[in-house]
């Protein structure tokens, strides 16, 4: 049976389509055949431009990405997917994505499924991206970065997988946004010591820029 993990952001633009191509290609390199699915793409037509950019990283391009099976959900309004979904006057079907994972399974090793946004973004009004992972038992790598504010941020999203007795598999931070150095190394320290200190078991992963 292969891998599934969920991958999720401290916030929209914490660069987690970066960090799954990334971490994709870091499988590939392992020996392991990868394959990434976007969750629920908003702001595109047709394709995916997330599923774009993780080919580009992971330098090839998988016929299932033409089958739709790695983007089953895209919606053209750049919103959280509850609201693009309301303006096109469509429900999200969930079960899309579920069959879609379960047909990859067959084929791929480890399935990376980028979220949409943070993990409170709603999908409805009682249903959040973090119950989707939650729902299905899917460990989770949370991306994080040393932008000012990020430690808040990244606090709060691990209090909500904690209470919600999910499995952190890692921390990701993305190295691509640190600017102020004297930020980003004291937030990357202190993120370290709280990673040992509340999820002992999970790992510290560090996103290059490429």
């Amino acid at each position: 049976m292969a891998e599934k993990i969920f991958i999720s952001g401290i916030d929209t633009d914490a660069g987690k389509t970066y960090a799954t191509g990334y971490l994709a290609r870091q499988y590939k390199a392992e020996g392991r055949k990868v394959v990434t699915v976007k969750f629920i793409q908003t702001g595109c037509e047709i394709t995916s431009e997330d599923i774009e950019k993780h080919r580009e990283i992971m330098g090839e391009s998988l016929p299932e990405d033409a089958e739709g099976l790695t983007a089953p959900i895209i919606f053209s309004y750049p919103a959280s997917a509850q609201l693009a979904a309301r303006l096109e006057n469509r429900e999200i079907n969930l079960s899309l994505i579920d069959n879609s994972i379960e047909i990859l399974e067959k084929s791929y090793d480890v399935i990376l499924i980028e979220g949409a946004g943070g993990l409170m973004v709603p999908i409805t009004d009682d249903f959040f991206s973090i119950d989707f992972a939650k729902n299905r038992k899917l460990p989770v790598i949370l991306v994080t970065n040393g932008i000012l504010g990020s430690i808040n941020h990244t606090l709060l999203s691990l209090e909500a997988i904690k209470n919600r007795n999910i499995e952190l598999k890692a921390l990701a931070y993305n190295t691509f946004f640190d600017k102020d150095k004297i930020i980003c190394e004291d937030t990357r320290e202190f993120l370290k010591r709280y990673l040992i200190r509340h999820f002992p078991k999970a790992s510290w992963i560090e996103i290059p820029a490429l």
